[in-house]
């Protein structure tokens, strides 16, 4: 399964408990170092996908596809990673808000 069939399988388990997504409003764009940028918006407790990348992200992670894959399975540590520059954020604060999102659904 490629990174990006494994971001849309992640975002369909956030959207059937959309609970955890209420009030959180956030569009962040990963920019993958092998499949190039996707966009997630999370809007109204739902998660929506989308390649073209058609709005302006929040927040921007850079990361390469097989270790966003491990962070979307938990088998990277998120401040690990960041520590060891293998996450680069444009903005810390909101990827705390996201991170405090998807942990709920490991």
């Amino acid at each position: 399964m490629s990174v990006k069939e494994e971001i849309y399988s992640f975002c369909e388990k956030m959207n059937t408990d959309p609970g955890h997504m209420e009030d959180k409003d956030l569009t962040f764009q990963v920019n993958l170092k092998e499949s190039g940028p996707i966009q997630m918006v999370i809007k109204d407790a739902q998660i929506t996908v989308y390649e073209d990348c058609p709005h302006t992200p929040e927040l921007t992670l850079t990361i390469s596809d097989d270790d966003y894959s491990k962070l979307l399975k938990n088998q990277l540590n998120t401040t690990v990673g960041l520590m060891t520059g293998k996450v680069k954020v444009d903005r810390v604060d909101k990827a705390l808000r996201l991170l405090e999102v998807v942990k709920q659904y490991y």
